[in-house]
């Protein structure tokens, strides 16, 4: 698929794995466990054993990001993560942006409304996004309970095009997992796949992304020349 950048006329962007280092900063965490079983690991090659845990771990979890909404669950789910969030806020320490994410944001204000969505509560996302020194650059944030239903459903995505002023069928909705594909599409959007995260280049092809980048901050050059 390709990308029709004319079309374009606003950005919703996901979090983690895509803004935020989330994915690499497990890996750090895992590190030492595997490290503690390099008799399993021949070649000793901790931080590609840790990593391939990672993505094996989050990939069920995708998979299951739409099941609270099925079962009708999904507000007390979200209150739930919420709560444990508040009483974790003391210990968050640091967030990471992904490398250039914050250039790429800035070379882009004024060009396009932007906006995030978000399958986590919508405090932590602010934190993130405060302490990274972007959150100027959003009008709104859709977090896991601004709408009914959270990704993969459309509903943040015509939320947001709503408070932007824009049809949802001009957004562009980047992320780095098959939710955010499965988000953007299902309200009419184009998708631009991300590898920095642990989506993995065949499924979200499979899903139908209209573009795949090696990382997000690749998305300013890609749509410089049409802004400009």
């Amino acid at each position: 698929m390709t990308l029709d950048l004319a079309r374009i006329q606003a950005l919703c962007f996901d979090v983690d794995g895509t803004l935020n280092d989330t994915d690499d900063q497990f890996v750090e965490k895992a590190v030492p466990f595997f490290k503690a079983l390099r008799w399993l690991l021949p070649r000793q090659d901790y931080l590609h054993a840790a990593r391939r845990f990672v993505m094996w771990a989050e990939a069920p979890g995708n998979a299951l990001i739409g099941l609270p909404d099925i079962l009708g669950i999904d507000d007390e789910l979200a209150k739930f993560f919420s709560w444990v969030s508040q009483k974790r806020k003391a210990r968050i320490k640091h967030f990471r942006p992904i490398p250039g994410v914050v250039e790429m944001l800035a070379a882009l204000e004024g060009k396009y409304p932007m906006c995030v969505v978000s399958a986590r509560d919508e405090d932590s996302t602010r934190e993130f996004l405060r302490q990274a020194g972007i959150e100027k650059y959003f009008i709104c944030v859709a977090g896991a309970l601004t709408c009914a239903h959270t990704k993969p459903y459309p509903d943040p995505v015509y939320w947001s095009a709503q408070k932007m002023g824009v049809n949802p069928a001009a957004c562009l909705m980047i992320g780095d997992t098959t939710v955010d594909i499965r988000a953007g599409k299902a309200a009419g959007a184009q998708t631009v796949g991300v590898l920095c995260g642990f989506g993995e280049r065949p499924e979200l092809e499979r899903k139908g992304a209209n573009l795949i980048l090696e990382s997000t901050p690749a998305l300013a050059k890609v749509l410089g020349e049409h802004a400009s």
